[in-house]
């Protein structure tokens, strides 16, 4: 299985379904008590930036094989970045470059859009391969534990990051 022939779009209604079989998948019911799950709580992800990966060799038609979602945050009470998550991908395509494809499209919509500046809570050796780098001990602090260690950021615009400092919160405006 691969992700050569993968078809990526936007989200749509009828995929909600397949989405949230895909998270209980790939995180586990363990995932809403994970401080970026818990930040996204009643914050609409951006509709323009969820997109799904299709692999179009399943038997049966196109199956969604892949999401990723966008939120809108503040940091210290400014407006203007993105928390990156959830993305997920099926197992069975993990380590042909799907996540990696979505991450790409998406982030590059984002930038389209104005946005200056995404974070996310994840693993450096595989985000960095899109650009994330670990952002400096202290700058930001999230509501809830996590392991400063994975705190990373990408800049959409350059020269973004040093502008953002303290807490994140969900922009639910």
């Amino acid at each position: 299985m691969g992700c050569r022939d993968m078809i990526i779009r936007p989200e749509r209604v009828e995929d909600q379904t397949d989405i949230n079989h895909l998270h209980e998948e790939a995180f586990g019911p363990g995932r809403f008590a994970k401080t970026a799950y818990r930040l996204r709580e009643g914050v609409e992800p951006v509709a323009a930036l969820s997109l799904v990966a299709l692999s179009q060799i399943a038997k049966d038609g196109a199956r969604l094989v892949g999401s990723i979602r966008f939120a809108k945050i503040s940091v210290g009470g400014k407006k203007g970045a993105l928390l990156l998550g959830p993305l997920a991908v099926f197992v069975d395509y993990n380590g042909h470059r799907c996540g990696l494809r979505l991450m790409e499209q998406g982030l590059e919509l984002a930038r389209q859009q104005g946005f200056g500046l995404v974070v996310l809570v994840g693993d450096l050796a595989y985000y960095q391969k899109v650009g994330f780098l670990q952002v400096p001990a202290g700058q930001f602090d999230m509501p809830g534990p996590i392991d400063q260690s994975r705190m990373l950021a990408l800049e959409l615009q350059p020269g973004t990051l040093a502008d953002y400092k303290g807490v994140i919160r969900g922009n639910t405006l």
